[in-house]
């Protein structure tokens, strides 16, 4: 009689752990999908907010770019500058110069770019300057090692100025200036490195 009275508590006992076993699996289980279930609902407002497109009209899009960033989309500035100039360029207009230069410092003011990449962009783009033409190139240690790299950017900064200049503001005048000075200075750097290398062999 006993015998039997154990076995019954026995099964009894094994089919209560077996239950709260299954009682406790199901609860993880459903912790684990609603923690998947809002994280996923986290995320998406984020690249909702982050992506899509910023408009047709240039000033509009530069409004909304300037609302992304100072919304935590600071990462896609470059995306969004080269949708702006997408977009001017299908609007080329001389004034779009004026609203690049604008919404750059006004970026600048959000703490996203610095002063200087501002400046170096709005520059590269829409300037005759140009910005890998910044060093000092007066002596011949400083200038015959760079040579064919300073005019191998140079070549690809007029590439950007081209798009900058006249294909979004249609400034000839400005485009071939740059176009201009870039001649110019492969002269002026070959003549210079040719008379560094004649001083060289008249001194040995």
């Amino acid at each position: 009689m006993t015998i039997r009275f154990d076995a019954q508590y026995t099964s009894k006992a094994s089919s209560q752990i077996f239950t709260q076993n299954l009682k406790r699996a199901s609860r993880l289980l459903g912790l684990i999908v609603a923690t998947v279930l809002f994280s996923a609902c986290e995320a998406a407002p984020v690249a909702d907010l982050c992506g899509g497109r910023l408009g047709n009209n240039l000033e509009s899009a530069m409004v909304e770019t300037e609302r992304r960033l100072g919304s935590g989309c600071e990462y896609r500035f470059d995306s969004y500058f080269k949708d702006n100039l997408a977009t001017a360029e299908a609007n080329p207009d001389t004034e779009n110069k004026r609203l690049f230069s604008d919404h750059l410092l006004r970026v600048n003011d959000m703490g996203v770019i610095s002063k200087r990449q501002a400046r170096d962009l709005y520059n590269r783009y829409f300037n005759v300057k140009f910005v890998s033409l910044a060093g000092d190139y007066n002596t011949c240690s400083q200038t015959c090692p760079v040579q064919a790299r300073v005019i191998s950017d140079m070549k690809t900064e007029l590439q950007d100025k081209e798009l900058g200049l006249l294909r979004v503001s249609s400034d000839n005048a400005s485009y071939y200036l740059a176009d201009n000075l870039l001649k110019e200075t492969q002269l002026v750097l070959a003549a210079t490195c040719r008379a560094c290398e004649a001083g060289t062999n008249a001194g040995r």
